[in-house]
């Protein structure tokens, strides 16, 4: 292992077989998700993990297209962000480098939905 300030890179130039949440990342999410069911508005989700990004989606039924899809590409980490909250229709709701602030878009609807 060789050591970079902070960071300990293990395997270096070795790309992992598949990428996933950190503990954190996956609880943030999760919770999002239990407020959703506890409204009504999310039934069932599925996780996908490849090697290029990791894809936590969100169902209002079983048998359909996800209503959300947050996805994290760590290959975009210097770009555009790696998360990215896609809606129903596949269209891009938001980007960025922080969960929170993409997830935002989700959270601000789960309040007019409470409100109403």
């Amino acid at each position: 292992m060789s050591s970079f300030g902070d960071t300990v890179v293990a395997f270096p130039g070795r790309k992992p077989l598949q990428i996933g949440f950190s503990r954190e990342e996956l609880m943030r999410i999760l919770d999002l998700y239990g407020r959703m069911v506890a409204a009504g508005q999310w039934r069932d989700y599925a996780m996908d993990f490849t090697k290029d990004c990791a894809v936590f989606a969100a169902f209002r039924r079983a048998a359909e297209r996800p209503q959300a899809r947050i996805e994290k590409r760590p290959a975009l980490r210097n770009k555009q962000g790696m998360w990215t909250l896609f809606g129903e229709h596949g269209q891009v709701l938001k980007r960025g480098h922080e969960l929170p602030g993409v997830i935002a878009p989700m959270e601000r609807r789960l309040l007019k939905t409470v409100d109403s």
